[in-house]
Order: structure tokens, then sequence, then C-alpha cells
């Protein structure tokens, strides 16, 4: 292997470890404003009323009712054609 060749081949890995640090960077700046907003958003929900709170949950009931409901629905209907599979 000539010297020619080792130095391309090292400027080509250097290269790709300069764009994958790159690349990891944004990952982590993104990563870092999420918990970020999440942070806030944490802290802004402790300094939330009582009854605005209970609204909030009120809020997240009403949505895992209507998950569990479609989710029921779907669930007859798969025993629906199941059992007609069978005739």
């Amino acid at each position: 292997m000539s010297n020619e060749t080792r130095k391309k081949g090292l400027a080509g890995a250097f290269q790709d470890m300069a764009a994958s640090a790159r690349a990891q960077s944004k990952v982590d700046k993104a990563n870092f404003a999420a918990v970020k907003a999440e942070s806030r958003a944490n802290f802004e929900e402790t300094r939330m009323s009582p009854k605005a709170k209970e609204e909030q949950r009120q809020i997240e009931r009403d949505k895992q009712i209507a998950e569990a409901d479609s989710r029921r629905v779907e669930a007859e209907a798969r025993t629906a054609a199941a059992m007609a599979s069978r005739k």
C-alpha cells in the first residue's frame, strides 16, 4: 500500500468522522431542546390552579377512554371476521 493511498484513506475516514459528529450534534441539540421544553411544561403544570389540573386530568382520562373504545371496536371487528371465516 502506497503512502498516497494511506493518506487518501485517512482523509476519507476523518471526513466521515466529521460528518458523523455534525449529524450527532444536530441530534443532541434537538434532544436538548425537547428536554428543555418538557421541563418547562412540567414546571408550568405544577403552577396550575387545582381546577385547571383537574380539567387537564379529565382531558387525559377522556383521551384514554376514547383510545380504549377504539381498541374495543377494532377487536370486536376482528372477532366477527374470524367467526365469519369459520362458517
